[in-house]
């Protein structure tokens, strides 16, 4: 029978394990030593369940006898046609399992699936099999083995680079959820508005991050900040982010960079953990600002304030300040306000 671009994918779940497979045994093979689940092509006139249960069977020689249908996963890629896969998972089966010409089986701890050689969007769909997600869409677009966009129901997630220790690119793009979840470091940009004052010689902008933030909200934070998409650069995302945050039209010469700085939090939000590694160019932004003539960007920012800046650090030393600033970060400002900018 001819082959669709229709796929089934199935996860057998038993003892908090997956039953993975390696894919070593295949010269031409798009999963080349990537490990997946187990399942295969439509066959003329197959149902999604009738490809699922003949594909399980002929590839480890178990009976299904129950199982979920949780997603859809369309594959979009530079090298191959689309593929449209119906995401399972199972906890009934039943009889010996044999080997597979297809690859290596083998029961993997959930624990540590993702440490293994996976696509990068599938560790997206495996977080949301971990949480119990209901029945989803995830669409994922490759050129090559790099992700280049993922959108889960309709609504596109965050892409963010990797970065080394050292700030360099490794060439991996992973959701920002992700990273998040272990630590992983990528870039982001950080625009400070200042202006002179009679007191310590500066105001700071502050703005106060909205309630429905995932992470730190309510809390006062850096005049505008944000992550560095993939395939983006520092500039062009600092530009960007004062314009959707603040609403401030700004070019490359209205901002003076001042230093990177590599920060790293771990908290918990929401009952998730959130470690943030977060690697920063710094910027000054010195122009007139009228702060009740700024477009806010609600669903970031609630308001924001001038600030002396020595009472700002005071307001940190003392916990009267609820705020998620760094502490290294205000002393390189400080390093750069205190020699006059």
């Amino acid at each position: 029978m001819p082959k669709t671009n229709m796929t089934t994918l199935c996860y057998l779940e038993k003892d908090d394990s997956y039953l993975m497979m390696h894919r070593v045994k295949k010269v031409q093979d798009v999963n080349k030593d990537k490990w997946i689940g187990v399942g295969g092509h439509f066959e003329e006139g197959e149902s999604p369940e009738e490809c699922l249960k003949r594909e399980v069977k002929e590839e480890t020689g178990l009976t299904l006898t129950d199982f979920r249908f949780r997603g859809i996963i369309t594959f979009i890629s530079d090298k191959w046609q689309p593929e449209y896969m119906c995401l399972y998972t199972s906890k009934g089966f039943e009889g010996e399992m044999t080997a597979c010409s297809e690859g290596t089986l083998e029961w993997v701890k959930k624990e540590d699936v993702l440490s293994l050689n996976l696509w990068e969007g599938d560790k997206i769909f495996f977080q949301l099999l971990k949480e119990e997600a209901p029945f989803f869409s995830l669409k994922l677009r490759y050129e090559g083995d790099r992700l280049m966009e993922a959108v889960l129901d309709g609504k596109e997630l965050e892409l963010l680079e990797e970065l080394d220790e050292e700030g360099n690119k490794t060439g991996r793009v992973r959701a920002r959820f992700l990273m998040h979840m272990d630590g992983t470091p990528h870039a982001t940009s950080h625009i400070w508005l200042i202006r002179p004052n009679h007191k310590s010689g500066y105001d700071i902008l502050l703005q106060k991050r909205s309630a429905g933030k995932d992470a730190f909200p309510g809390c006062y934070d850096i005049s505008s900040a944000g992550h560095v998409p993939a395939g983006s650069g520092y500039m062009e995302s600092a530009l960007r982010e004062l314009k959707e945050e603040l609403g401030i039209s700004a070019c490359e010469g209205d901002l003076e960079y001042i230093g990177t700085h590599s920060g790293k939090d771990e908290a918990e939000f929401y009952g998730k953990p959130f470690i943030n590694h977060e690697i920063s160019h710094v910027y000054l932004y010195k122009k007139p600002v009228d702060i009740s003539g700024l477009r806010l960007q609600k669903e970031e920012v609630e308001s924001v304030m001038w600030m002396d800046f020595k009472e700002c650090r005071m307001g940190m030393e003392d916990g009267s300040l609820n705020h998620c600033l760094s502490e290294t970060e205000m002393e390189l400002l400080e390093r750069v306000l205190m020699k006059g900018c």
